[in-house]
């Protein structure tokens, strides 16, 4: 299947696959026309699941390096109407600053959704993970956080 096949077949499933497999491999120049591509489709919460998939696995291999910050402000201008994708992309780029112990405001993190705080909970920024170990949103999150604390001082 292609992209011309995609407005004539009715099953979300399959568009779903095929926005994934295109996401996968786009070029990075045309990835955030992709982006935007894809959230015009006519099952919004499909588009924002395959989107939400690419941004976190695109996150996931770029934000220790350089080219982050510049790929998340085109990933954001390609997600402004979304304003979970948004909120996930600031969420990120609070991850980098956490983990490459970049400035980050501790309030950031307590404000932040489950997904970065359990992130940040098995991460190895000790300032970060006490903080979450005390304040964390939720009991998971907090002993996530005690925990990793109390495995980092039996080393």
């Amino acid at each position: 299947m292609n992209v011309h096949d995609i407005p004539q077949n009715p099953d979300e499933h399959v568009r779903f696959a095929v926005h994934l497999d295109r996401l996968r491999h786009v070029a990075g120049p045309n990835e955030a026309e992709l982006v935007s591509r894809v959230l015009t489709d006519p099952d919004r919460t499909m588009a924002r699941s395959a989107v939400l998939r690419h941004l976190d696995r695109r996150a996931a291999d770029l934000h220790p390096g350089p080219a982050y910050e510049e790929w998340a402000q085109a990933m954001t201008r390609a997600t402004i109407d979304h304003p979970f994708l948004t909120r996930r992309l600031r969420e990120w780029s609070l991850f980098r600053a956490v983990t490459l112990k970049l400035p980050w405001r501790p309030d950031d993190l307590l404000a932040s959704s489950d997904w970065l705080q359990s992130k940040v909970a098995v991460g190895t920024n000790t300032e970060a993970v006490e903080i979450l170990a005390e304040l964390g949103r939720t009991k998971r999150i907090r002993s996530a956080a005690r925990n990793g604390l109390n495995h980092g001082s039996e080393s």
